[in-house]
This record gives C-alpha cells, sequence and structure tokens, in this order.
C-alpha cells in the first residue's frame, strides 16, 4: 500500500511545478494600495488590468460610506445561523425581490458565494435519471457541479450549435429510457476568451428539443444589455433562460451571488440548496452594501458608459496595432501570444517591471501548449491615458518575443536553475 502523501512529493502538477519560481510574482501576487487603475505591486505603480471591478465600485465613495455604516450597525457576524434556521432577515427579502425586477424574473434567492452556490444549484437542479450537456469550456465551478451528478453528462464543443444539437439528440434518446429531463449550462460570457454565450441560437433549439436553459452570468451582469441585465438582455432571450445566475464578485463589487427563475423553482432551490441550507447566512453588512450597488446599476447609466469608452479604446486599438484578440464579445480582453512557459514569465516580468503594466497571465494547462494568454479586464476607473501607455507596452514586449529577447532571458535563467 501506498502513503496517500507520495504522489504529492513526487509530482506536484501542471502548475505547481514551477511553484519555486512563480509564486508571490507570477500566481498568488499581492497588489496593494486602494482598488483602482493604478495599484502598487512590489513597491512599484502599476496599471491594474487584473481586477474585476467593472464598474469601478469597489473604491466608489458612496459605496464604501454605505459599507462602513453597515459594518457599524450590523458588525460582520449578524444575522447568525442559516437562512432557513436564524438567518432570515426582511432586507435578505428586499435584495432578492430587488434583483429578481432588475434581471425580469418573477424571483431570486442569495448565495453567500458564486462557486460554492453554482455548484449546489447544478446539483439540486438534477437526479440521477436527468441528464446535463453543457459546454466543453464552462467554468470549473460548472464542471465541479457537473462532477457530482450521478447521472449521465455530455459536453457540446465550445459554442458550437451543431455540437449542442447532436448531444441532445443523444440525451433525448437517454431520457426516454431513464424517465429523466435534460438540463442545458452555458454562460452569458465565458471569462477566459470573453465570448458571449450563443444564448439566442440555443433557446431557438427549445423548438425542437424539451430541455430547460441554466445560464452562469458572472461576466455579463452588470455589464451587458441596455439596462445592465447581462447576456440574455443583450441577445433579446431573457426570457427563455430558465435558471439564471450571476455573482456580486464583479460588476457589485462585492462577495455573494444570486440565482432567478420563476417563483416556483426559487421555492424548490431554496430548500434543496445544500450549500445554503448547511451554511451561514450572507452577512448584513454584504446585503445592504448590494442593495446600494443594485440601485447604482439601476440610476447610473453612466457607469456601464464609462467602462464601454475603456472597454472598446483598449480593443480597437489592439486590433490596430495588429494583436489577436479573439473573438471577444464583451468587456473581457484576452491577447494571444505565442511562446514557452518560461519565455511567458520572462514577458510578463518586463511588463511589469519595465512597463509599469500588471494583468493576469494564462498558460498551459489552462490553455494549449506554446500558446501565453494575458487577459485584461477594462473598467470605468480606467483612463483612456492607461489604454494608451499600454498599447506602447504591448507593442515592445511583442518585438522582445519575435526577436528571441525573451527566449534567451529565460533559457539563461532555466541553466543557472539547472533546469
Amino acid at each position: 500500500m501506498k502513503d496517500l502523501f507520495a504522489k504529492i512529493y513526487k509530482d506536484k502538477g501542471p502548475l505547481g511545478k514551477w511553484a519555486s519560481q512563480a509564486e508571490g510574482y507570477f500566481v498568488f501576487p499581492k497588489l496593494e494600495g486602494e482598488i483602482s487603475n493604478r495599484m502598487k505591486f512590489q513597491g512599484k505603480d502599476v496599471i491594474t488590468w487584473s481586477i474585476n471591478d467593472y464598474l469601478g465600485l469597489a473604491n466608489n465613495p458612496e459605496v464604501r460610506k454605505v459599507d462602513a455604516e453597515a459594518a457599524a450597525a450590523y458588525g460582520s457576524a449578524y444575522p447568525m445561523g442559516a437562512r432557513m434556521m436564524s438567518g432570515h432577515t426582511d432586507l435578505h427579502e428586499q435584495l432578492q425581490n430587488e434583483l429578481a425586477e432588475f434581471v425580469g424574473k418573477e424571483a431570486s434567492y442569495l448565495l453567500n458565494f458564486g462557486y460554492q452556490g453554482m455548484v449546489s444549484t447544478v446539483d439540486a437542479l438534477v437526479s440521477k435519471d436527468d441528464i446535463i450537456v453543457y459546454d466543453v469550456d464552462s467554468h470549473a465551478c460548472i464542471i465541479d457541479g457537473v462532477r457530482l451528478h450521478m447521472g449521465k453528462r455530455f459536453t457540446f464543443k465550445h459554442n458550437d450549435i451543431e455540437s449542442l444539437e447532436k448531444n441532445l439528440e443523444r440525451a433525448t434518446k437517454m431520457a426516454e429510457q431513464t424517465g429523466g429531463g435534460i438540463l442545458v449550462i452555458s454562460e452569458g460570457v465565458f471569462g477566459m476568451r470573453g465570448e458571449q454565450g450563443k444564448l439566442k441560437e440555443i433557446v431557438a433549439l427549445k423548438k425542437k428539443y424539451n430541455f430547460r436553459l441554466f445560464v452562469d452570468d458572472a461576466h455579463g451582469f452588470g455589464t451587458l444589455g441596455a439596462t445592465g441585465a447581462g447576456a440574455g438582455q443583450e441577445q433579446g432571450v431573457q426570457d427563455e433562460i430558465d435558471v439564471y445566475f450571476a455573482t456580486f464578485a464583479k460588476s457589485m463589487a462585492s462577495t455573494g451571488a444570486f440565482i432567478a427563475a420563476d417563483k416556483e423553482i426559487i421555492d424548490y432551490l431554496k430548500y434543496n440548496l445544500r450549500s445554503q441550507m448547511f451554511a451561514k447566512s450572507l452577512q448584513m453588512q454584504l446585503v445592504v452594501g448590494a442593495l446600494k450597488r443594485l440601485d447604482m446599476l439601476r440610476t447610473m447609466p453612466e457607469l456601464k458608459q464609462n467602462l464601454w469608452k475603456i472597454v472598446n479604446a483598449l480593443q480597437s486599438g489592439l486590433k490596430e496595432r495588429g494583436f489577436d484578440i479573439g473573438s471577444t464579445q464583451s468587456c473581457v480582453t484576452p491577447v494571444y501570444l505565442k511562446g514557452s512557459i518560461p519565455e511567458a514569465m520572462a514577458l510578463v516580468k518586463d511588463l511589469r517591471e519595465n512597463h509599469g503594466i500588471f494583468c493576469s497571465i494564462v498558460v498551459y494547462p489552462v490553455i494549449p501548449k506554446g500558446l501565453i494568454l494575458l487577459r485584461m479586464i477594462p473598467t470605468a476607473s480606467h483612463t483612456l491615458q492607461d489604454v494608451e501607455e499600454t498599447l506602447e507596452a504591448f507593442s515592445a514586449i511583442r518585438t522582445r518575443l519575435e526577436d528571441g529577447t525573451y527566449k534567451r532571458v529565460s533559457a539563461k535563467l532555466m541553466e543557472l536553475m539547472g533546469e
């Protein structure tokens, strides 16, 4: 019999093996200062493109004032206990009602965390006889929810409607045998590539197949649609989304999440969501803070307008300079480059140390080998000057990547490390 930990000592995993070189700089970095377009990284001022504060609310004076007043009034403990036992309040209900109205649904239910809530919602919606069909590029929280499913599940190729239909045919045959139903899961915006899910096309398949649609709209809520109600509103199919999910961690610059659907569906879920039934209620200062943020989303359209001014300037500027930003249809701005993991590390260090630009770096195994993804999140707090400085920096690092500078630097580093 092996020691359970033997594999850990032997293999740290595809990312973990780089920990000694990467931790504290490339992964688990420490940004300091107030959340804003410019912060400090290792004592240096940097333009930050890795904070999901889309509407710039994280450091908004009005928001901070309400947060502080709520903390003073309620502390960080109230209410104690789970919602079903002792953690339910009028303000929780008020926030749920306002969220439901905002996204055009009959009812909604608060979740303590987006990741936890998504996993639990998937688990609650299906039984062993049901079949799940989901986009292969779905977020980890969806995949982990699907893993709990004791029945069959199929993936369809990313945003590929033909692939979805083939899998719906398979799922339909299987459901006819099991007596179950079909749940299709997609995202409003895929957070890595920035592409919107093809919700309109998915909804059209309801005329031919009997399924329910569950949409994770974490990146679409607050950023897309005429009022900010998300990708479903943007594509004109919000009414056809059976269960809608969004998090407070992005446009709302806070902690928490919610699901929205017909009242009968929400009534079922709130009695069957294990992650909420057996977890402490969302703290009151977060509920009060979310009410303030939601009010600002409703009454201050200039927040979204300012965001898209920066998004359009950044994305059009990158395309004009010949950068590959994929097929993003959202604020998420990916920049694809070709190079190895060591080259990526040298490139990002140059970007941060010499150009004062901080953005997220994504490499294998999240994306295919040989690709480097620099992922940027524009926000309403960024300026056109930030955009211009970033474009100049990206042009400079691309030159060094293509002329082999980073390859030589990384090779020397690997030699010194004995790799």
